[in-house]
């Protein structure tokens, strides 16, 4: 990560070589990150979406406040104009404790309108005292929403009077990412005036398998020497998909997790029949016990949770490896007969408790 300050003419919404350049306009100094991001806007192409990386370190022992505080936040953002989502990115582990928000709006004048908002000032202030240290956030304006990737996040300062030279190395490595099992794309990020002299480079992988094969090759740390004129440093975090820790195969953490709609159809499958059982069974022993609703509803959630992650989806992992398992190579024949028979799966769930409920 670099800490100079350099100014340099700017290059707006172009392409160079091949790169697609839309603005970026990062607001604070950003480490490198990767991210599985999440396209849970479907905005239409060339539609200039905009949407803020926000990471912060939280107090040990505060992470339940922080929880509570995050979700005043999420209420309150609802109600700006142009918000399309947001998701929650917890530490992989207590020593990173590194929280990551990320909020998407329709365009960047409206996610503007939030972060400088009274509103927001108010809770930031509410707060403060749940964080260690300053907190980075990045904005990105417009580029193409990556589904089912995992993507590299990289920002540089650029030395005054090297743009071009920065450009034609970032062309060399674009060409042999090109090369490497898994690649879908990258793209450049040009400064926008005014806000931020930074450059940011995205390119995504279909599996964190191969991206760490890319960030680990000796191909790529010869390219970094290469370009030591532009940066300096940088540091590599990872943040989970929203179920990833329901999908482990062999104890192999590294592999990764399946694609998003992979991983929603099968926990779908472990939790339908377990909250329909549940319901049967022991919900309405609590009902007949005379548990409040609100109680029973608890109860319920606790125990589907604990059935899913420590007995349902490990079978299903076991079940389905050949179709979940991010790191076999795999034919559409395949990857439709996996759909196919969790399909059936649904179906048949269906027939047995529409026959017998």
């Amino acid at each position: 990560m670099l800490h100079d300050d350099l100014r340099f003419p700017r290059f707006h919404g172009s392409t160079f070589n091949g790169f697609h350049i839309p603005p970026i306009c990062p607001l604070n100094p950003v480490q490198i990150r990767l991210l599985r991001m999440n396209a849970s806007a479907n905005r239409a192409p060339g539609e200039a979406g905009a949407t803020v990386v926000i990471t912060q370190r939280v107090v040990p022992g505060r992470e339940e406040d922080y929880k509570r505080w995050q979700g005043q936040v999420n209420r309150a953002v609802r109600d700006f104009d142009g918000f399309e989502g947001t998701e929650l990115y917890p530490p992989e582990s207590a020593e990173e404790n590194q929280w990551v928000v990320v909020f998407r709006f329709s365009g960047v004048d409206q996610l503007s309108a939030w972060l400088e908002s009274a509103t927001r000032r108010e809770l930031l202030h509410e707060g403060r005292d749940l964080f260690e240290g300053e907190s980075s956030q990045e904005v990105l304006r417009g580029g193409r929403p990556a589904r089912e990737a995992v993507t590299a996040v990289v920002s540089h300062d650029v030395k005054p009077g090297r743009e071009r030279d920065f450009l034609r190395w970032q062309d060399k490595v674009l060409k042999t990412q090109q090369k490497y099992r898994g690649f879908k794309g990258s793209e450049l990020f040009a400064p926008v005036e005014g806000i931020q002299d930074r450059w940011v480079v995205m390119f995504r992988f279909d599996t964190r398998e191969h991206l760490d094969q890319w960030l680990e090759s000796d191909v790529r740390g010869k390219l970094l020497d290469e370009g030591r004129d532009y940066f300096a440093d940088f540091d590599v975090r990872e943040i989970a998909s929203a179920f990833s820790g329901w999908f482990r195969f062999g104890g192999r953490e590294e592999a990764g997790a399946p694609p998003n709609w992979k991983q929603a159809m099968s926990v779908l499958l472990a939790l339908y029949p377990t909250v329909v059982v549940l319901n049967l069974s022991v919900g309405r022993a609590l009902t007949d016990a005379g548990v409040p609703g609100y109680l029973g509803l608890f109860i319920g959630n606790v125990l589907s949770v604990a059935i899913l992650t420590w007995v349902l989806m490990p079978l299903v992992n076991r079940a389905l490896t050949f179709w979940l398992a991010p790191d076999r190579p795999r034919s559409r024949r395949v990857e439709l007969a996996g759909a196919a028979l969790v399909t059936a799966c649904y179906a048949g769930l269906l027939a047995v408790f529409g026959f017998t409920t």
